[in-house]
């Protein structure tokens, strides 16, 4: 797609809504208004404080314009120019409309604490400023109001330590994370879980953790089951006998493959307390389970479920995909009645993505993927079986890529919540992050300050020391005393 801008330079704005109409088409921004290609012109005009947004859109050689006048400079003004062509040119309603962000609660939180005089509610503030539609307006409202309870009480000295085991049984195809196939990569994972070890005994020395109560731990991956009993309880051994968690309120452990779990290590798991594991299905279907690389039947997932209930778990997450390839209404249906019949405490409800780096982005014509109006609907009985659950919504985001323009969104029982996933997405807590591609993110009088250690495996490995360094140094400029 061509793009032309005049008297203003919002790439990034225009690129942005672009691609929620048209995602992964490669956008180049030129001059001159191309022939015989699908272009967007956008334009303002200035004249006695008024400004003018004018868009012309040309897409399969059908043209649609735009014009928007306003008293004031907004990027919005300029999606919207672009969108209202897009949208009488593709007959797509985009539900989020020109929010393009991955926070929709973040905003409405943002809105509400600008805006005392509540003259305007933070539904009808969606609705009327980025167009989102009313569900979607009301969605993120009622999430906002659920995360508030616990940003608004949660302790001013309060981190979570986040550790990434970059491990997997085999990668899924719709993967990007930080991962490495078990079957290419064993031999890395005891050199790994020394590389680990010895970073965590570092970062626990320093003055920033030791000035802070650890509130949240979380183990992702990866699949951190995907390790030995032997070397999970090396690692968590060295967690406990170097930071303090004597005040943590919930630890999280990825348990995500049936594949991976065995009785020897929820054992191990429940003998260091965790509270919250994650046994994630993706989907209950097998056909579906095969295409996207998951070597577990759907009864390896409810054999690993009911095995982890019958050791005492009482709270067990499943994460889910809607719009898997292949996938339709009844296999999702089917998915969710598994899920009702086991009765989890939360369940974790992701709209495809076409990640860049994963496989299926390279393979992207390849796959049959679901239509955005059937992923909606996939949505929508998500929410369905949550209610029948008891559950409720509390923390959301979007990705780029995302079928539909729609989102991710964590259900869970009354007193449930994950308070690590609200607190990343909404960006309100430092965590300290150790292992493989981890990042490290530090907030710091509302500014937010980010520390990366490497992601490819052997380099974390071999660079363990200079990792370790450059998290001290960086660690080193904070500073704040319980």
């Amino acid at each position: 797609m061509k793009v032309i801008l005049k008297n203003h330079s919002e790439q990034y704005a225009a690129r942005e809504i672009i691609n929620s109409f048209f995602p992964k088409t490669k956008i180049d921004f030129v001059n001159e208004i191309p022939s015989n290609e699908d272009y967007v012109y956008s334009e303002i005009q200035i004249s006695n404080n008024q400004y003018t947004y004018i868009s012309v859109c040309e897409y399969k050689s059908k043209k649609s314009s735009s014009t928007l006048t306003s008293n004031v400079l907004s990027k919005n003004k300029i999606k919207k120019s672009i969108s209202d062509c897009l949208k009488e040119l593709t007959g797509i309603t985009l539900p989020w409309g020109l929010l393009t962000g991955i926070r929709p609660a973040k905003i409405v939180r943002e809105f509400l604490s600008n805006n005392n005089t509540n003259s305007i509610s933070a539904v009808d503030y969606l609705k009327n400023e980025y167009e989102v539609i009313p569900s979607k307006a009301k969605l993120a409202a009622t999430i906002e109001k659920k995360e508030s309870k616990f940003i608004n009480t949660m302790n001013p000295y309060g981190i979570s330590i986040y550790v990434g085991i970059p491990f997997c049984p085999t990668r899924c195809l719709y993967c990007s994370f930080t991962s490495q196939s078990i079957a290419y990569s064993n031999k890395l994972t005891q050199p790994y879980t020394e590389a680990l070890i010895k970073e965590i005994i570092e970062i626990s020395k320093t003055d920033y953790v030791n000035n802070h109560i650890i509130e949240s731990v979380y183990f992702g991956g990866g699949t951190p089951t995907a390790l030995s009993t032997e070397q999970i309880n090396m690692i968590l051994y060295t967690m406990y006998n170097n930071f303090d968690l004597s005040h943590v309120k919930e630890f999280t452990f990825e348990a995500g493959r049936p594949d991976t779990i065995t009785q020897e290590k929820l054992l191990l798991l429940k003998k260091y307390g965790i509270t919250r594991i994650s046994i994630n299905p993706q989907t209950i279907n097998d056909k579906t389970l095969k295409i996207i690389g998951r070597n577990h039947s759907s009864e390896d997932f409810k054999a690993s479920f009911n095995l982890a209930r019958e050791l005492g778990f009482e709270h067990i997450n499943c994460d889910i995909i809607a719009g898997l390839p292949e996938e339709n209404i009844s296999d999702f249906i089917n998915t969710l009645n598994t899920l009702y019949e086991l009765n989890p405490e939360s369940i974790t409800v992701h709209t495809m993505c076409i990640k860049h780096g994963s496989f299926l982005d390279s393979k992207y014509d390849m796959f049959s993927l679901t239509a955005a109006n059937t992923v909606n609907e996939m949505l929508e009985k998500a929410s369905e079986t949550a209610k029948k659950l008891n559950m409720s919504p509390y923390y959301i985001y979007r990705q780029k890529n995302m079928l539909g323009n729609l989102e991710n969104v964590g259900y869970c029982k009354d007193a449930h919540e994950c308070l690590y996933n609200i607190y990343i997405m909404e960006e309100v807590q430092s965590i300290i992050a150790l292992g493989g591609g981890a990042s490290t993110k530090i907030i710091d009088n509302n500014n937010i300050e980010r520390s990366f250690n490497v992601k490819e495996v052997s380099e974390y490995i071999n660079r363990i020391d200079e990792m370790i360094n450059r998290k001290i140094e960086f660690l080193s400029h904070y500073s704040s005393t319980v």
